[in-house]
């Protein structure tokens, strides 16, 4: 049964027509769906691993607001979020591939525009996972999370990675860190931020065009992935860009795997039996580290 406090929260900014019914109950979040007479909204009660997602809207909104749902009311104390409904996701099409990869160039557009607000984001409480923060991260990763002696001898790799990723000319900027086609909607827009992290910019790119090589294969990969570093060609040269979103990709592995432990712990934390599939997540996200393609 829905918290009574929260549908109270929904009828005090909408008017309901019907009742309001839980759609996703995990140990991070609860998510509501109330109809209305304009259409449904949607109401996002955040843990505390990802309440940050909350008052994150409003610098999204501000940045980009085309570019994200307006929220209709949120509460920052309770990390509460009620938001319009966006449609149906990309996911949702026969055919995403081209929406996919226009979504793409228009997120790089979003990560720029979000450039000077990194540390305001940053003292939101979104997890600093920039390029200097990563090798203490990986120790983190592996402690919490295990993983191989190969894993573990990949130390002086990963730190010469971060070092590269330091360096480069690009600024650090929002990582949505789960930006796969059932997390975008028409406009294109972007959804669901409580797994996003400040990152190198290119780290963004691990999820989406890893979902492309899957499902289209190596020739749409590489018009996805240059169709989105299209957008910070005055940056630096071409190669240069490819190269830094090969090795940012790679880093951004260590960022996903202590995701998976932050879900996990909270699984833990609240009592409730972990899902086998999500118990060796952290660790197999990990071991991707040894792959020879950067997206694995």
């Amino acid at each position: 049964m829905p918290d009574p406090a929260a549908v109270a929260w929904i009828d005090a900014h909408v008017r309901r027509t019907g009742a309001v019914e839980e759609v996703r109950v995990r140990p991070w979040a609860t998510v509501l769906r109330a109809p209305t007479a304009g259409g449904p909204v949607w109401m996002k009660l955040a843990g505390a691993g990802t309440a940050f997602e909350v008052p994150l809207y409003g610098v999204l909104a501000r940045a980009a607001p085309e570019r994200v749902l307006t929220p209709i009311a949120t509460d920052v104390e309770r990390s509460w979020l009620l938001l319009p409904d966006g449609g149906p996701p990309l996911g949702e099409r026969g055919a995403w591939a081209d929406a996919l990869i226009d979504a793409l160039a228009e997120y790089g557009r979003l990560q720029r525009a979000l450039e000077p607000a990194v540390e305001e984001m940053l003292a939101l409480g979104v997890p600093d996972m920039r390029p200097a923060a990563m090798p203490a991260r990986f120790h983190e990763a592996l402690a919490v999370a295990g993983g191989s002696a190969g894993v573990a001898a990949m130390e002086p790799a990963v730190r010469e990675w971060c070092e590269r990723l330091a360096s480069s000319p690009l600024a650090a900027s929002l990582d949505h860190n789960d930006l796969h086609p059932w997390n975008i909607l028409d406009g294109p827009r972007f959804y669901d931020w409580g797994d996003s992290v400040i990152a190198h910019p290119f780290a963004a790119m691990l999820v989406p065009l890893g979902y492309v090589q899957h499902r289209f294969g190596d020739p749409r990969l590489a018009g996805a992935r240059d169709a989105y570093l299209g957008v910070f060609a005055d940056r630096a040269p071409y190669a240069e860009l490819v190269e830094m979103l090969e090795l940012a990709c790679r880093v951004a592995k260590i960022a996903r795997a202590l995701t998976w432990e932050r879900a996990i712990r909270a699984t833990r934390e609240q009592g409730e039996p972990v899902d086998p599939d999500w118990a060796t997540a952290p660790a197999e996200t990990l071991e991707r580290l040894l792959d020879a393609h950067y997206l694995g």
